[in-house]
C-alpha cells in the first residue's frame, strides 16, 4: 500500500495528462469552430465587397464584445493602399498636361533656391520637401482646392512650411509672381521687395494666410480653426457652403507634441470638415524618421485610435498588377515586414539591390518581377507620387461624413534630384546642384530648356496661350480662383465709447482687476452692436476668474448641446453647454485656447467677418508656456484680447514658484504688433479694451492686446479729469504728494503695487519730509519704443530740431529721485531707465516665487511700501540732498533685515 504522502508525484503526473487532454479537446474545438465558419468566409471573400466584409467583421466583434469575451482592438491595417483598384474612381481631368504643369513647378521650385544660393551663398531654402510632396499639392491644386468666390470664403489651406517654394513656382505659373519676385526669393529687403522664407502673412499679407513653419502649430491650428468654423455656424455668424480645412504635415512633424495631442478633438465633435495630408517621405532632417519601425502604420493606428477616418497611400499604380499576381500573400507580409530604414535605402540603390534584398527575401517573389528589368524596379512609384491614386484619396477625404480624414501618403524625400540628394539623409540641407545634376533635372521632367542655358537655372513659364498655362488657368477658374490669398473684407464695427463703460470710470467698491474685466465683460455682451461678435476662451479657469456667471447668460459652446443633467443643474450658475453657445471652454489646453483665440482673430480675413477674442487664461501659462503661438499670432495679424489673470509674483500668493507670474510682460514686449499693459484700476482697463476695440475693429489696425489681471481686492477709484492718454500712453501722474515737502521724489506703481506706493508716499510724508508724487506706470513697452523712435530720428537727423518722446516731456520738469515699483521683474520697469532724468531706481520680484502671504512676499521680494521708502530715501542720499544715516535709520525704523539674502539668490 502507498503511503498518502507519496502521491503528489503521480498526481502531478495525473493533471498534467488531464491539462494536455483539455488542451487536446479545445484545439479540436477550435478546429471545428474555424471549419463551421469556413463556408461563410468563402462566401464573403467571393463577395469582393470590401465594405461589406469590414460592417459583417465588425458586428461580429460587436457580438463578442457584448457576450463579455475579449477581442483584441485592431488599430492598423496592412501595409497596403487603403482603397483597392477596384474602388479607385476615374481621374477627371487630363493627368498628362498636369504632370507637364507639376514638372514645370517643381524646376522652378528648384531653380529659386538654387539661384538664391549661387548668388548669396548661404541664403538657405528647401528643395526636398516640395520635391517629395509636389503631386500632392498639384491634384488638390487641380481638382479639390476652392477658392474665394461670391459669398463661399475659400477652402483653409495650411500649407508645409518648407514646401513654400512650390508654392511660389505655381503661383509665377499662374502669373500672380513674376520672374523679379522668384529672384528675390529670401530677399526681402531688394528694391521692389521678396519673398519670404515660409508662410508668413505680415510679410507678405495678400498672399499668405497662416504661418507654419514652426513645426506642430499649424496641425493644432487647422484643428480649432475646423472647429471654430463649426462654432460660426452654429452661431448663426456665416451660412453657405461650408469650407474644407487642409493640413499639410510632414511625418517627422508628428514628434511634436502640439500635432498630435489634440486628435481626438476631431472626432469627438464631428470634424469631418478636416483633412490632414502626412506626407510620409520617412526622412526627419538628420535622418530617417522611424528607421527600426514603421511611421505609416504607427500613425494609423494613432489616428485610428483617436476616432480618425485613416487612408494610407503606399503603392503607386505600378503595384497594383504585382499584388493582383500575388496569390501566397507574401508580397503583402514583405511590404509590412520591411522597416522604413530599409525602403530609404531601396529609394538610393538600383533595381537590382531591390530584387536582391526586397523581392529575393522570399524566392516565390521574384518570379513576380521577372518581367521587369532593374531600372523598371527603381522606377516602381511610392503611392504619394501617384496622381490617380493621390485623387482616389483626396476624392474620399471630401466625401467622408462623421470624422475627419488623415491620408498617409508615402513618399521620397528629395524625388527627382537624383545623386543631388534623392532619399539621402543630406537631403533637406541641399541648396545647390552643379551642372550635371542640373541636365538630370532638366531631362527627367522634360523641362524645354537648352543645353546652353542649363547652368543659369533659368525659370521656366509656357506661353500664355499655351495648352498648359490655359488648362493651369481653367482649373483654377472653375474651382473658384487663386489661393493662398489673404483677402481682408470685413466690415467695421460700430463699437462702444469710453462712456458705455461708465460704471467702471465712476470707481466704486473694492474689487480685483480680474472682477473689473468680468463686470466688463458682461456689459460688453449686451452691446446691440458688437456683442454677438465676442468670442470668451476659457481654458477651464472661469469660475477662477468669477466668470461662471456666463455660464447661464450665454452658454458654452457644445456642438450634441447637453446630453446629460449637470450635478450642479439646480444652481443658478450651473454649467451650461448649448448648441448655440458664445463661451469657448476649452478645457486644460493653453496650446488650444490659444488655437482657438487665432482661429478667432483672424475671422476678419479669413471668414470677412470681425470676431472679438477675450482669451483670459492662468498668466504663467501663456507666454512661457505657448510663446510660440503668441508670437505666431503677431505673424498672422490675430486681433483680440489676451487677460494674463492671477498675474503678480506676490499678488498670487499661495500657488508658489510654479504658478506666479512676474515676467510675462517681459515675454510679451517681444512681439512687435502686441499691445502690453499692467493696468491698476478698473477704469484703466475699461480705457484700454474701449481703445483696442476702436483701434482694431473700427479702424481696422492688425494689432492685438496683452493685460495683466490681479488678484488683490482693494477699492477702485474714480478716473481721474484727463488721464486718458496717459493709461494709454503708458504712465500719467495718478496721486500728487498730500502736502509739500523739502524734498521731493516720484514713485511709479503698476498693478495693485500702486497701493504700495501709495502707503510709502504717507510715511514719506509723515516720517521723512518727503513729498513723493505716485504714478500709474500702465505700459512700459509703448515708453521704450516710443523713446527709442525719438531717438533713431535724431541720430538720422542731426541737424533738424531734435524730438523728444513722450516720457521725456512729461518727466522734464519733475524733481527728486524717480523710484518703480511693481509685481514684475526689475527688467520691465528697466526699458525707460535712459529716458528718466537722473536714472531710475528699480524695484522688482526677480527670482522663483514662494507660497505665503502677500504682506510676506512683498517683504521677501522687497516691493513693499517700507522698501519702496528705503529706495527713496536712498536715491535721495545718493544725490546728495540727505544724509546717508537718515537712510540707515529708516531702515531700523522700518524693520527692515539689511542682511537678508537677495531673493534671485535664495
Amino acid at each position: 500500500m502507498k503511503l498518502q504522502h507519496e502521491q503528489p508525484e503521480n498526481s502531478q503526473t495525473g493533471e498534467a495528462a488531464h491539462r494536455s487532454d483539455v488542451r487536446r479537446h479545445n484545439g479540436a474545438d477550435l478546429q471545428d469552430w474555424v471549419e463551421s465558419l469556413e463556408p461563410a468566409l468563402e462566401l464573403i471573400l467571393k463577395s469582393q465587397e470590401p465594405a461589406k466584409t469590414r460592417r459583417f467583421l465588425d458586428k461580429l466583434v460587436e457580438r463578442l464584445r457584448e457576450s463579455g469575451i475579449k477581442v483584441p482592438s485592431t488599430v492598423t491595417t496592412p501595409y497596403i493602399n487603403t482603397i483597392p483598384l477596384s474602388e479607385q474612381p476615374p481621374y477627371p481631368g487630363d493627368w498628362q498636361t498636369e504632370v507637364r504643369i507639376k514638372s514645370y513647378i517643381r524646376w522652378n521650385a528648384m531653380a529659386m533656391v538654387v539661384n538664391a544660393n549661387r548668388l548669396h551663398d548661404g541664403l538657405g531654402g528647401h528643395i526636398s520637401t516640395f520635391a517629395s510632396s509636389a503631386t500632392l499639392y498639384e491634384v488638390a491644386f487641380n481638382n479639390f482646392f476652392r477658392g474665394r468666390s461670391g459669398d463661399f470664403q475659400g477652402d483653409i489651406v495650411y500649407f508645409q512650411g518648407h514646401a513654400s517654394p512650390g508654392v511660389y513656382a505655381r503661383a509665377f505659373l499662374e502669373r500672380r509672381l513674376n520672374e523679379r519676385d522668384l529672384q528675390n526669393f529670401r530677399q526681402e529687403l531688394s528694391e521692389g521687395g521678396g519673398l519670404s522664407s515660409y508662410p508668413h502673412p505680415y510679410l507678405m499679407p495678400n498672399f499668405w494666410q497662416f504661418p507654419t513653419v514652426s513645426m506642430g502649430l499649424g496641425p493644432i491650428m487647422s484643428l480649432y480653426q475646423a472647429r471654430f468654423n463649426r462654432y460660426l455656424k452654429a452661431r448663426g455668424i456665416i451660412k453657405g457652403e461650408e469650407p474644407k480645412i487642409w493640413c499639410f504635415i510632414g511625418d517627422g512633424e508628428t514628434d511634436e507634441p502640439e500635432t498630435l495631442g489634440a486628435l481626438t478633438l476631431g472626432a469627438r465633435e464631428n470634424l469631418d470638415n478636416l483633412i490632414w495630408v502626412i506626407n510620409c517621405n520617412l526622412q526627419r532632417l538628420d535622418g530617417p524618421v522611424r528607421g527600426n519601425g514603421k511611421i505609416i502604420q504607427e500613425l494609423e493606428g494613432l489616428f485610428t485610435g483617436a476616432g480618425w477616418n485613416v487612408i494610407k497611400v503606399i503603392w503607386g499604380s505600378d503595384w497594383d498588377e504585382l499584388l493582383a499576381k500575388d496569390k501566397t500573400g507574401l508580397l503583402i507580409k514583405r511590404m509590412g515586414e520591411v522597416v522604413d530604414g530599409d525602403y530609404q535605402k531601396y529609394s538610393v540603390e538600383p533595381g537590382s539591390y531591390t530584387r536582391k534584398h526586397f523581392f529575393g527575401k522570399y524566392p516565390e517573389l521574384l518570379p513576380l518581377v521577372h518581367h521587369l528589368s532593374d531600372e523598371q524596379i527603381r522606377k516602381l512609384l511610392r503611392g504619394g507620387h501617384d496622381t490617380r491614386k493621390v485623387f482616389a484619396a483626396y476624392k474620399a477625404a471630401v466625401e467622408h461624413k462623421g470624422f475627419p480624414t488623415v491620408i498617409l501618403a508615402k513618399t521620397i524625400k528629395g524625388y527627382g534630384l537624383g545623386e543631388a540628394g534623392e532619399g539621402k539623409n543630406i537631403t533637406h540641407q541641399q541648396k545647390k546642384l552643379n551642372e550635371k545634376e542640373l541636365r538630370e533635372f532638366r531631362s527627367r521632367f522634360g523641362i524645354p530648356i537648352a543645353d546652353e542655358e542649363i547652368a543659369e537655372t533659368p525659370f521656366y513659364r509656357p506661353a500664355l496661350d499655351s495648352k498648359e498655362t490655359k488648362y493651369l488657368l481653367e482649373r483654377r477658374k472653375k474651382l473658384g480662383g487663386f489661393l493662398p490669398a489673404r483677402i481682408v473684407t470685413a466690415p467695421k464695427l460700430d463699437v462702444p465709447k469710453d462712456d458705455y463703460f461708465a460704471e467702471l470710470l465712476k470707481g466704486g467698491s473694492p474689487t480685483t482687476t480680474t472682477g473689473a474685466f468680468g463686470r466688463l465683460l458682461a456689459v460688453l455682451l449686451r452691446h446691440q452692436a458688437v456683442g454677438k461678435q465676442i468670442v470668451p476662451i476659457i481654458p477651464d479657469e472661469a469660475r477662477t476668474f468669477g466668470l461662471d456667471a456666463l455660464f447661464k447668460d450665454i452658454g458654452i459652446y457644445a456642438p450634441k448641446g447637453q446630453l446629460y443633467e449637470p450635478v450642479d443643474k439646480e444652481s443658478l450658475l450651473y454649467y451650461n453647454e448649448t448648441k448655440t453657445g458664445q463661451i469657448l471652454e476649452e478645457g486644460i489646453t493653453e496650446a488650444g485656447s490659444m488655437s482657438s483665440f487665432i482661429a478667432a482673430g483672424t475671422a476678419y480675413a479669413t471668414h470677412g467677418v470681425n470676431m472679438i477674442p477675450f482669451y483670459i487664461y492662468y498668466s504663467m501659462f501663456g507666454f512661457q508656456r505657448i510663446g510660440d503661438q503668441m508670437w505666431l499670432a503677431g505673424d498672422i495679424k490675430a486681433k483680440g484680447f489676451l487677460l494674463g489673470a492671477t498675474y503678480g509674483r506676490t499678488s498670487l500668493n499661495g500657488e508658489g514658484l510654479q504658478h506666479q507670474d512676474g515676467h510675462s510682460l517681459l515675454l510679451a514686449s517681444t512681439i512687435p504688433t502686441l499691445l502690453t499693459y499692467d493696468p491698476a484700476f478698473g477704469y484703466e482697463v475699461a480705457i484700454i479694451i474701449a481703445d483696442g476695440l476702436r483701434r482694431m475693429y473700427a479702424e481696422g489696425e492688425e494689432i492685438f492686446y496683452y493685460l495683466t489681471l490681479y488678484n488683490d481686492k482693494y477699492a477702485m477709484p474714480p478716473m481721474p479729469e484727463g488721464v486718458r492718454d496717459g493709461i494709454l500712453k503708458g504712465l500719467y501722474k495718478f496721486k500728487s504728494a498730500p502736502t509739500k515737502a523739502k524734498h521731493q521724489a516720484q514713485i511709479f506703481g503698476s498693478g495693485p503695487i500702486i497701493n504700495e506706493a501709495l502707503r510709502a508716499q504717507t510715511i514719506l510724508a509723515e516720517k521723512y519730509n518727503v513729498a513723493a508724487d505716485v504714478w500709474s506706470a500702465t505700459n512700459y513697452k509703448w515708453l521704450r519704443n516710443d523713446a527709442l523712435n525719438a531717438k533713431r530720428w535724431n541720430m538720422l537727423h542731426p541737424t533738424e530740431t531734435p524730438k523728444k518722446a513722450y516720457i521725456e516731456t512729461l518727466l522734464e520738469k519733475e524733481k527728486g529721485p524717480f523710484i518703480a515699483v511693481s509685481d514684475n521683474m526689475k527688467i520691465v520697469p528697466d526699458q525707460i531707465a535712459p529716458w528718466v532724468p537722473g536714472g531710475l531706481t528699480t524695484l522688482g520680484t526677480d527670482g522663483f516665487g514662494r507660497s505665503d502671504t502677500r504682506p510676506n512676499l512683498r517683504r521677501f521680494f522687497e516691493v513693499d511700501a517700507e522698501l519702496t521708502v528705503i529706495a527713496t530715501l536712498y536715491a535721495l542720499a545718493e544725490k546728495g540732498d540727505i544724509e546717508k544715516k537718515v537712510v540707515e535709520q529708516a531702515i531700523k525704523d522700518l524693520n527692515v533685515n539689511p542682511d537678508k539674502v537677495h531673493p534671485v539668490l535664495i
